[in-house]
Parts: structure tokens; sequence; C-alpha cells
């Protein structure tokens, strides 16, 4: 009888213990999933709030820019170096859209089927080239543009001036405060 109580590495009562090291191991990951759902369907929200801001905001946004606001400045700038310039920067600001709208056409799909619960993929390198060139393109017209059309617009009527901003802005404004609502 003291042999069959005798320990050693191979019993049967070891092997049992350590099973218990799988079970806790797949526990403290099931764990886990409160948080992974959080994070999904924060995911979810994020998706389809940018789908709806995008289309709504930076679309139109642009349009109105290119409708309104370029080919006034244009119109208004002195001939000659300043005309130049300014057509220099609207020709790289309308670049600058379409580059943007056809990275956006390309995320777009994949963010449209996350909102609605799909588990996907996205390329997060295309996620973070938008972010950053639309960030540049911002800083780009909000530091060097929007000041220089300021100057020309307001030389004719500073009441242009002021239209012309509120115009650069009234989409994204409307867009952020319908998103705030919809929160």
């Amino acid at each position: 009888m003291t042999e069959i109580i005798k320990s050693n590495d191979d019993s049967p009562l070891n092997n049992f213990s350590n099973c218990h090291e799988g079970i806790i191991s797949h526990l403290n990951e099931f764990g886990q999933i409160t948080d992974l759902i959080k994070a999904a369907t924060s995911a979810r929200k994020i998706a389809d709030d940018t789908v709806a801001f995008f289309r709504v905001a930076v679309f139109d946004h642009h349009a109105e820019e290119e409708r309104d606001l370029f080919p006034a400045v244009l119109a208004n700038a002195k001939p000659g170096e300043e005309q130049s310039i300014v057509q220099m920067m609207i020709d790289g600001l309308i670049a600058e859209h379409r580059e943007i709208e056809s990275q956006w056409s390309r995320i777009e799909p994949k963010l449209v089927k996350l909102a609605k619960g799909h588990l996907i993929e996205i390329d997060d390198t295309a996620v973070q080239r938008l972010v950053i060139q639309y960030t540049a393109h911002a800083k780009l017209e909000e530091g060097e543009f929007l000041p220089l059309a300021e100057k020309i617009l307001g030389r004719k009527d500073p009441e242009l001036a002021t239209l012309g901003l509120a115009l650069h802005t009234r989409h994204v404004i409307r867009a952020a405060r319908r998103g705030l609502r919809g929160s």
C-alpha cells in the first residue's frame, strides 16, 4: 500500500491536476469576451458614423468648394502672379480631393459591411494613409488657402470673405452636429 500512495511525476493524480491549466487558460481567454464585444460594438458604430459623415460632410464639402469657393477666389484674384498662385493651389486641392475620394471608395464598402455587423478585415495602412492625407489637406487649406481666400475676397467686400469662410465650414459643422445628436 505504501507504493500506491508514493508520488512521482507520472502518477495519475499529477496528470489529472495538470489538466486544469488548459481549462484556466481557456477561461482566462473567455474572460476577455465582454471587452471584445464592447470593442466590436464601438467599431460598428464608428464605421456607420464615418460612412454617413464622409458622404454628407466630405463629398458635399469638396463639391461646394469646387463649385463656389474656388471659382470666387480665382475670379477675384489679381491678374498675374496672385492669380497663378491661386490657380496652382486650387489645382492641387482639387487633385487632393480626387485622391482622397478614390482612397475612400476603396475603404467604404468594407466599412459598410462592418457597420452591418459583418466581421471583415480592413487594411490599416489604407485607413492611416487616408487619415494622414486628409489631415495634411485640411492643414493646407486652413493654413494657406483660406487666409489667401479671405484676403482676396475681403478686398472686394469684407462680407464676401466671411461668406466664403462660412461656406467652407457649413457642411462639416452641420454633419458634426447631426453626428452628436445621433450618438
